[in-house]
């Protein structure tokens, strides 16, 4: 077919999307960003993304007015958060006489909040009043705009951001260790959505669009090139003298808090800790809220796992923590070290919440439990802390979703040398949200260039390199132990690690900048060339 015909179908297919109109544009919008979700772990298919973001900004084309341009965008991302984040609800059926009623609040509601983000960003794409090459690179731009809002705003939920769909791909995501995952969004939604404008609205062939949108498909090969010659160099060294024991009981969250199986899922992990081992176990790990137990004020469970201690080592357990008698009361969501000797080394309070689960966000305006903490609210930690103990290399706890955003999950005056998250991700059963949580997990160890232990009661556990490669793993819903030496940090911190999302803000200003000065220019010389002047 000849290049001409090419294009001339191209732009009927853009022109068709862009005459959508009501509730066809509405429901076009919402199918396309489910859709999308097929890019996301676990299937991963990033190919989708090029047939969901061109016909996205075509549809953009035809809504005149701002408003239009937002429910658009609203219902694309709302489609794409429904089917991304369907798992959510999954928590709510663990006890559904209490809180099966806020089962649509979870599937629909949630996704509505989120959904405002990129609404917003292209209501304000909308604004700037721009066509062609300059609105898809200003779309990329505002989308991971939205994206980073996202992660922020009201504790922030970075989760399924567009840069993730590279996760399989390990030698593009180590540009994760240099411009972040929100700078690895906005170059992936740029080649994603650059094709959009290669047919100009005539049926003709855009140069510029070409040429931005090769632009952004070798900056991606770059990164893959570049992140090919970084793994060739990654070194295999472990820590000398370290071997873990991540211990996933695969206990349904459903059996987890009751009173009677306590005991039983105590002797559960305890038979794991002591499977034997060659070459022997050093330290083990055991999930978020492993036990039920308030470990500090209960010596015979503090013996009992310090039985399962190694000879020298350390079992980092996490359990739920309460203040001393007398005090004012509080909970804590925490990891708690434990010597052989049953005394306790050291305590970490998660200090990131998660908002309905851990507490509830206006209580005073919505007297309702919280799902995970019932009527009383868990107290939030501190903040990101390395913790230093002997015979350990010193690392960063982080517990739950905490892995999940980044930029925010060690101490940046004292680095550690590995990262700890332990979770639970038996809420949400065999479904994506714990593969996606594993994927995510892996991106912090790139950024940051420290390895990761992730611990999960049903999975996936694992152990994770500097470079995000998985040296050895558990699958979701097997009861069993992951035994493996501890990978060695990078020497020195990562491009990310020292200056954060400065090359993201770089990035967004360029795609915002050079579409912007190019309509002025024209806009310009338009005036010039005006017979009316």
């Amino acid at each position: 077919m000849r290049a001409s015909a090419v294009a001339a179908r191209l732009g009927s297919l853009a022109d068709g999307f862009a005459a959508l109109t009501g509730w066809r544009r509405f429901a076009v919008a919402m199918l396309l960003g489910a859709a999308a979700t097929l890019a996301m772990p676990p299937v991963g298919a990033f190919p989708v993304l090029l047939l969901v973001f061109p016909p996205f900004v075509w549809l953009l084309r035809g809504t005149g007015r701002r408003w239009a341009a937002f429910w658009a965008g609203w219902a694309f991302s709302f489609g794409f958060f429904v089917f991304g984040l369907y798992w959510v609800a999954f928590a709510l059926t663990v006890d559904l006489d209490r809180f099966g009623w806020m089962i649509p609040f979870a599937v629909c509601g949630l996704p509505a909040l989120l959904a405002l983000f990129a609404g917003t960003a292209v209501w304000g794409l909308q604004r700037l009043n721009l066509a062609g090459t300059a609105h898809a690179m200003a779309f990329a731009g505002l989308w991971a705009l939205a994206e980073w809002l996202r992660g922020h705003v009201l504790t922030g939920f970075p989760w399924n951001l567009i840069g993730y769909t590279w996760v399989d791909w390990t030698p593009v995501i180590q540009a994760t260790a240099w411009i972040g995952i929100y700078g690895l969004s906005m170059v992936t939604v740029l080649a994603a959505a650059a094709p959009a404008a290669i047919v100009d609205r005539e049926g003709r062939w855009s140069r510029p669009a070409l040429a931005v949108w090769l632009g952004a498909c070798t900056a991606l090969a770059g990164f893959a090139i570049a992140g090919t010659l970084r793994l060739s160099d990654a070194s295999d060294d472990t820590v000398p003298g370290i071997m873990l024991r991540l211990v996933q009981p695969n206990i349904a969250q459903a059996d987890k808090w009751r009173p009677e199986l306590g005991p039983q899922h105590l002797a559960n992990q305890m038979e794991l800790s002591l499977l034997e081992s060659d070459p022997p176990i050093t330290h083990v790990i055991w999930p978020e809220t492993a036990i039920p137990y308030l470990i500090e004020r209960d010596e015979a469970v503090q013996q009992a796992i310090g039985s399962i201690v190694p000879p020298g080592g350390l079992a980092l357990v996490g359990a739920p923590r309460a203040s001393a008698p007398g005090e004012p009361q509080q909970y804590w969501n925490s990891l708690q070290v434990i010597r052989e000797n049953g005394s306790i080394a050291a305590t970490f309070d998660k200090f990131h919440l998660v908002p309905f689960g851990e507490y509830m966000p206006l209580r005073d305006w919505l007297p309702l439990d919280s799902i995970a903490a019932g009527s009383t609210d868990y107290s939030s930690g501190p903040g990101p802390r390395t913790l230093a103990l002997d015979g350990l290399p010193p690392f960063s706890p982080l517990i739950c979703y905490e892995a999940i955003f980044p930029g925010a999950v060690i101490d940046r005056s004292d680095r550690p040398e590995w990262l700890v998250n332990v979770t639970n991700d038996a809420w949400y059963g065999q479904t994506a949200g714990p593969h996606q949580h594993f994927a995510i997990a892996q991106v912090r160890a790139v950024e940051e260039g420290l390895p990761m232990a992730r611990v999960a009661t049903t999975g996936v556990s694992g152990v994770i390199d500097a470079h995000g490669r998985v040296t050895a793993s558990l699958d979701l819903g097997r009861r069993g132990v992951v035994d493996a030496p501890l990978p060695v940090a990078l020497p020195q911190p990562t491009l990310y690690a020292r200056i954060g999302d400065t090359a993201f803000w770089l990035l967004c200003a360029l795609s915002l900048a050079a579409p912007v000065a190019a309509r002025r220019r024209s806009s310009y010389a338009t005036a010039e060339e005006s017979p009316h002047r």
